[in-house]
């Protein structure tokens, strides 16, 4: 089932430049999502919940057709420093390097991460590679101090977490 299956059914209009009104595509609607989410979830907001955070990462992370990888760069009290896409791949997976991560983490002085993922399948049960590359990014991390405190896939409007399902 597509994101966009009960977008078809109803017109949206937005609004261009120059003032004129035209039907809006699924892609400018995701893209104005991540416009309003990111000034909603400015530098020091707390995530409420583990829903809130899904919240997030739906509407950041829906919609690509290709596989992008994030962190949630948070301080000690777990408030947002910021959001990073590190990598882009391809429609069935990206790779991910631990010391791209590392520099990040270091660069933005994050007390603890959370690891984000899409799958443009829509299916977001978590694969092996994803366990894998969770689990050396664990082992890297820590060696820095810096926690992981959860990995969210997200497939569609579905996510899962690695915490929830026990995997970390």
């Amino acid at each position: 089932m597509s994101v966009f299956t009960s977008f078809t059914t109803t017109k949206l209009f937005m609004r261009d430049a120059n003032g004129r009104y035209a039907t809006a595509t699924p892609e400018a609607v995701l893209e104005m999502a991540r416009v309003i989410i990111d000034q909603k979830m400015q530098r020091g907001e707390s995530f409420t919940s583990p829903e809130a955070v899904k919240d997030y990462l739906r509407v950041k992370l829906a919609g690509f057709e290709h596989e992008v990888f994030a962190i949630l760069m948070l301080d000690n009290q777990h408030r947002l420093i910021a959001y990073s896409e590190l990598f882009r791949g391809t429609v069935g997976n990206t790779s991910v390097h631990p010391r791209e991560v590392i520099k990040e983490v270091l660069a933005k002085n994050a007390a603890a991460v959370i690891l984000a993922h899409n799958h443009p399948s829509g299916h977001p049960e978590p694969s092996s590679a994803d366990r894998e590359i969770t689990d050396r990014l664990q082992a890297a991390l820590e060696m820095i101090d810096v926690r992981i405190l959860d990995h969210i896939v997200v497939g569609g409007l579905k996510t899962v977490s690695f915490v929830e399902k026990g995997l970390l």
